[in-house]
């Protein structure tokens, strides 16, 4: 037993080794030389299993131990500053568990009384600004904690920076610390002009932000959209304060950066509400966050509760689970779309990222790939926020191997071998085998029988592809003329599910107009463009007959909408897949909505906005259209009320900031007199 525990002891301490030159390495890179090789949530766990370890085994910790220091030495490029105070880094919380622990530590030293501020962890630059007399003088980032380096000339630069605090008899010295971040525009923007002038763009907005401040010339630093929010002080001469909440709103009467989205709040389950609500809408704000901060309120508070060597014991960070992580990209593949777009997409090494495990991301077109400068086999940064899309954010520079070549897209179809175009101007490569061409076959079929057109149920992708393997459809107009004889050709097809099949086809004809103009793959025409199209023309002939200039007419559609409408219907296969399915006996007018003469709506603009609960959005437009209301897209002044059921979007946002009437469905069914 006892060697047992020898042996243990002994590849703990060899483990502990490794992990700390690891975890130094990696520090130095992310915080010196802005060059990270791992996600922040690969050096959390880097970093929660040597604290594991320690805690295991603390004859095994050191005073140098990376889970005792705050930062990284500065660099020799700036000056160095010593801070007033030391810049404490913070310590993570990854569970409710996790902060119910951390409170009841609190309350074991201060009592139940404390309340919690709450803010948003920014993925910023640490920065401490020193105001001597009002002024700024001093502007530094927190280094190790202790030493920092100089950037006064830059962070001057920082427009939301005041040069002067705007107050008669400001304190005589006063040193605040905040986070110096670029907003994700902006981010976005830079890199653009970065790939332009064939420079290496920046990997994440955090890192942009640090290069941007670490600049020799500040003529650099002003050029870059930087900004700063406020969120602590680390020391004060001449003025008091009670609480940090009190802290936070003098700076802003002071002219100082806050953010608007802090909040006191009582008790664990304040926080959690207040983690929650952020965690779901981290990203309605235009800078990246990757958790929330909770600190005790109170100042006097703080100071009973004092701090670690590395960290105060009065803050902790609540990380919200990691949307990036790095992985080997296998191999970039292209593939053929419905409307004979072809798209490149990476194959990568399985990695979980933002709850799910990714294999595949896309890559967009060959620019994004050039612009990114991604290569077989790099280690790259993979995202995927919310419930977007998993996207590259770019290579690993420092693990590229040598002699990486640059990607090129192929020149001929992965499904047919036809000859790619790109059309001027535009940055996809296109399959002109509308026809001909598998991949565009069965992607246009599973997108004309899928729930946003036709809705036919049980005509999936694999059954798709079994009828065209056998001849037995080539396009949607083939779909009604299937027969249970030849349906039953197909494998698993008894007589049960041939019923319900040739069922939901029959069903199917009768579906609104505007489910069939995006059944027919028209490009530019979705569901929304659709919907107007189908109230402006109220049948499929009267659009295909329309001009350029009159399908240009209807609000919402623009010149390049009309042009692909009006050049869809004048192609003489299109016009021929029209007459199929016409005589297949599918809907070609709508019923208009009758509308009430002085309807209670007359006149209105509306918009919709998030999931109502009597009603389907489809339904919603229509009794709005029937008591005379015009239902519109997008929130403008021109808007007299907007509708929000159950997660409302970014319509919403726009209401508000524009001022305009925002009502609930109860609401909007007593303005149609129904209830």
């Amino acid at each position: 037993m006892a060697d047992q525990l020898e042996r243990k002891r002994a590849e703990a301490k060899l483990r502990v080794e490794e992990l700390r030159d690891e975890i130094r390495r990696h520090g130095y890179l992310y915080h010196v030389l802005d060059q990270p090789e791992i996600s922040d949530a690969e050096y959390d766990e880097l970093m929660l299993e040597l604290q594991r370890v320690e805690e295991e085994f603390p004859e095994l910790l050191t005073p140098d131990s990376p889970t005792q220091r705050v930062g990284a030495a500065p660099a020799e490029l700036f000056a160095p500053v010593e801070h007033r105070a030391p810049m404490f880094s913070l310590d993570n919380a990854f569970s409710r568990e996790e902060l119910q622990a951390w409170e009841k530590r609190c309350e074991r030293v201060v009592g139940p009384g404390a309340r919690y501020a709450c803010e948003l962890k920014i993925d910023g630059v640490a920065v401490a600004l020193t105001y001597e007399n009002g002024t700024v003088v001093k502007g530094a980032t927190r280094g190790d904690g202790r030493i920092g380096e100089d950037i006064t000339a830059n962070v001057r630069t920082v427009r939301s920076v005041p040069q002067r605090l705007l107050m008669k008899k400001p304190p005589a010295v006063l040193e605040v610390r905040g986070e110096v971040y670029l907003p994700v525009k902006g981010f976005e923007k830079l890199n653009t002009e970065l790939t332009a002038a064939e420079l290496r763009p920046f990997a994440n907005p955090r890192n942009a932000a640090a290069g941007s401040l670490r600049q020799k010339d500040p003529k650099i630093t002003a050029s870059r959209p930087l900004s700063m929010w406020v969120h602590s002080f680390g020391y004060a001469r001449g003025v008091r304060f009670d609480s940090h909440s009190g802290f936070l709103e003098w700076c802003r009467d002071a002219g100082l950066p806050v953010a608007p989205t802090s909040e006191v709040v009582d008790g664990l389950g304040g926080v959690m509400a207040y983690v929650e609500k952020w965690q779901d809408a981290r990203h309605s704000v235009d800078w990246e966050i990757d958790g929330v901060v909770v600190k005790v309120d109170q100042i006097a508070f703080q100071g009973e509760l004092g701090a670690t060597s590395h960290a105060p014991r009065w803050a902790i960070a609540y990380k919200f689970p990691p949307e990036e992580r790095t992985t080997l990209l296998r191999d970039i593949q292209v593939h053929t779309g419905r409307t004979g777009k072809v798209t490149p997409f990476a194959v990568l090494e399985p990695v979980f990222v933002g709850g799910v495990t990714v294999t595949y991301a896309t890559l967009h077109n060959e620019d994004e790939v050039r612009r990114k400068d991604v290569r077989k086999h790099d280690t790259v940064i993979v995202r995927r926020a919310g419930d977007v899309i998993p996207e590259i954010v770019g290579p690993v520079m420092p693990k590229r191997s040598k002699g990486a070549r640059r990607w090129k897209m192929p020149a001929a179809c992965p499904s047919c071998g036809t000859a790619l175009i790109r059309p001027e101007g535009e940055a996809d490569h296109r399959c002109p085998n509308r026809r001909g061409c598998p991949d565009q076959s069965v992607e246009w079929l599973f997108h004309f029988a899928g729930r946003g057109a036709m809705d036919i149920e049980g005509l999936g992708y694999m059954t798709l592809l079994a009828l065209l393997d056998k001849g037995l459809i080539e396009d949607p107009g083939d779909v009604y003329s299937l027969t249970a004889d030849r349906i039953g050709l197909l494998a698993g097809f008894k007589e049960k599910s041939t019923s319900n099949l040739l069922t939901a086809i029959e069903g199917s004809k009768d579906r609104p107009i505007w489910r069939l103009l995006v059944g027919l793959n028209i490009r530019h025409v979705g569901e929304h463009v659709a919907q107007v199209l189908a109230r402006a023309f109220g049948s499929i002939d009267a659009l295909a007959g329309a001009t350029v200039e009159r399908i240009d007419e209807v609000e919402e559609i623009g010149p390049e909408i009309a042009r692909s409408v009006h050049e869809w219907f004048q192609d003489p296969e299109n016009r021929a897949l029209l007459d199929k399915l016409r005589k297949a006996g599918l809907r070609f007018a709508d019923q208009a909505p009758a509308v009430v003469a002085g309807g209670p709506l007359m006149g209105k603009t509306i918009v919709l906005t998030g999931g109502l609960e009597t009603l389907s959005r489809e339904e919603a437009a229509v009794a709005a259209q029937e008591a005379g209301a015009r239902v519109a897209s997008s929130v403008s002044k021109k808007t007299d009320f907007v509708v929000a059921g159950a997660d409302p979007g970014s319509k919403y946002d726009k209401a508000v900031q524009l001022g305009v009437e925002i009502i609930d469905e109860h609401q909007f069914l007593k303005r149609l007199s129904r209830g």
